[in-house]
C-alpha cells in the first residue's frame, strides 16, 4: 500500500536520525519523557481509583445506599418499602431511626450516633460482608436491651467483652433530664467501616423510638439497598415516583464532602503529573527545531520540486508525532503492567527496607489496591497525543517558511 508523500518523508527523516547522534539522543529523551509521564499518570490514577473504591466500600458499611425521609414514613413505611421492593433495581428496604446520644461505661463516656434498626430486616440493606454481623443482628433481635458497638468505640470505652452501658439521648442530656437514660447490655462488636467504627452503635428500633421520643430531629426513615450504587438516586426515584412527600438522599450526597475532596485531589494530581508529558513535548519541540535546521537544504529542494508549505508542515508533524505515538504506547503498556503489579512491588520494597531499617516506625503500605479504568487510560493517551501534536506545530510552521532561494544560494 502506497503511503502519502508527507508520511513517507516524515518517517524517513525519523529513521535516518541515527546519523546525527545529538538529534537521535534528544528524540529518544522526548519519547522517554512522554512514556514516563503517561506511565506515572496511569499508575497514579489506578491507585487513586483503588483507594476511592476502598473508601466507598468502607463508607457503605454504615451509610445507606439511599435514605428515604418524610413525615409519612412513620405511618406508611411498610407500604413504601413494598412499593420500592417491586422494582428490580431495589434489593432490600428497612426502617431505621438515628439520633445523637451519650454512652457511659464505668466513668468513660462518649458522644455517639445511635441507630435503632429492625434487626430482622437490617441484614439485607447493608454492605457488611461476613456471617459475624448477621449473627450479631440475630442476637440483637432476641435481646430487648442489647446494643452492638463499633470496634473502635468499644475500644475507646474500654469494653472488650460483654458489659452494661448507660445511654442518654443528647436532647435529654441538654435538657438535664436524666430520667430518660436507658441501660443496655453489650452483645458484640461490629465493623462499621473506617468512618463508623468510632461512633456508631445499634439498638432495636422499638427502644430507639422510646429513647428519642423527645428528640424532634430523630425521625423514622427508610433505607434502601440498590443493585447499582452509582445510579442509586435514579433507582429510588423511579421506584417511589408515586410518593411526592418524601425526600430521597443517596449515599454520594450523604458523603459528599469526602468524595468531592477525593475527586478534586484526583483532578489536581492528574494535572500535576500531566506536566511530565509537557516536558516530553518540550523535548519534541527541541528535536524538530534541530531537525528543521539540519534539513534546511532538503526542505528547499522539496519546495523547488513542487512541495507546498502544507506538505512541508505535514512532514515535520509526522516526524514529531512518531516520538509522541511510540512514547504514548510504551507508557500505556508499562503503566498498565505496573498498576497490575504495584502491590507485589510495594511488598518487595517493604521487605528490602525492613531488612535495612529495624525501627518499627519505618513502614510502607504493602496493601495498595489498584483499579484500572480503561476509559481514563484512553483519555490519558489522547491527551498525550494531543500535547505531542501541539508541540510539532511551531517547528513545522518554521519549516514551511523556509525560502528555497535563500537556502540554495550558497549550495
Amino acid at each position: 500500500m502506497t503511503r502519502p508523500f508527507s508520511v513517507f518523508i516524515g518517517l524517513r527523516y525519523t529513521l535516518t536520525q541515527k546519523r546525527n547522534f545529538l538529534l537521535s539522543f534528544v528524540s529518544l529523551i522526548s519519547m522517554l519523557g512522554v512514556s514516563l509521564g503517561v506511565m506515572i499518570l496511569i499508575v497514579a490514577l489506578s491507585v487513586m481509583n483503588g483507594s476511592i473504591s476502598r473508601l466507598r466500600s468502607e463508607a457503605l458499611k454504615s451509610v445507606p445506599h439511599v435514605t428515604i425521609s418524610g413525615a409519612s414514613i412513620a405511618d406508611n413505611w411498610r407500604r413504601q418499602a413494598a412499593v420500592a421492593m417491586s422494582s428490580e433495581q431495589i434489593l432490600a428496604a428497612a426502617p431505621f431511626l438515628q439520633g445523637e446520644a451519650n454512652i457511659l461505661y464505668q466513668g468513660q463516656n462518649q458522644f455517639i450516633s445511635l441507630r435503632g434498626v429492625d434487626a430482622s430486616l437490617e441484614g439485607g440493606v447493608v454492605d457488611n460482608p461476613g456471617r459475624r454481623y448477621e449473627e450479631l443482628l440475630g442476637v440483637l433481635a432476641e435481646t430487648d436491651n442489647g446494643i452492638i458497638l463499633g470496634t473502635q468505640l468499644a475500644s475507646s470505652l474500654g469494653i472488650f467483652s460483654s458489659g452494661e452501658v448507660s445511654v442518654t439521648a443528647l436532647s435529654s442530656l441538654l435538657g438535664r433530664n436524666l430520667s430518660d437514660t436507658q441501660g443496655f447490655r453489650v452483645i458484640g462488636f461490629a465493623d462499621f467501616g473506617f468512618y463508623g467504627n468510632s461512633d456508631i452503635a445499634l439498638i432495636n428500633l422499638a427502644q430507639a423510638e422510646i429513647l428519642f421520643q423527645q428528640d424532634a430531629g430523630a425521625n423514622l426513615q427508610l433505607r434502601l439497598r440498590v443493585a447499582d450504587v452509582f445510579s442509586a438516586e435514579a433507582a429510588a426515584r423511579s421506584a417511589l415516583a408515586q410518593f411526592s412527600d418524601i425526600a430521597i438522599q443517596p449515599w454520594n450526597e450523604t458523603q459528599a464532602s469526602l468524595f468531592n475532596a477525593l475527586k478534586m485531589e484526583k483532578i489536581i494530581t492528574s494535572f500535576m503529573l500531566l506536566m511530565i508529558v509537557l516536558i516530553g513535548a518540550v523535548n519534541i519541540v527541541s528535536t524538530l527545531v534541530m531537525a528543521v535546521a539540519d534539513k534546511g537544504a532538503d526542505i528547499a529542494i522539496l519546495r523547488t520540486m513542487g512541495a507546498s508549505k502544507s506538505t512541508i508542515m505535514k512532514i515535520f508533524i509526522v516526524q514529531g508525532l512518531v516520538a509522541g505515538v511510540f512514547g504514548t504506547i510504551v507508557g500505556a503498556v508499562l503503566g498498565v503492567v505496573l498498576a497490575l503489579s504495584i502491590s507485589d512491588i510495594s511488598l518487595i520494597l517493604e521487605r528490602l527496607i525492613n531488612a535495612v531499617f529495624t525501627d518499627a516506625n519505618v513502614y510502607l503500605i504493602s496493601h495498595l489496591q489498584t483499579q484500572i479504568n480503561f476509559a481514563e487510560i484512553a483519555w490519558v493517551c489522547l491527551a498525550a497525543l494531543f500535547i505531542s501534536f501541539l508541540a510539532t506545530l511551531y517547528p513545522a510552521y518554521r519549516a514551511s517558511k523556509i525560502q528555497p532561494a535563500e537556502v540554495l544560494r550558497y549550495e
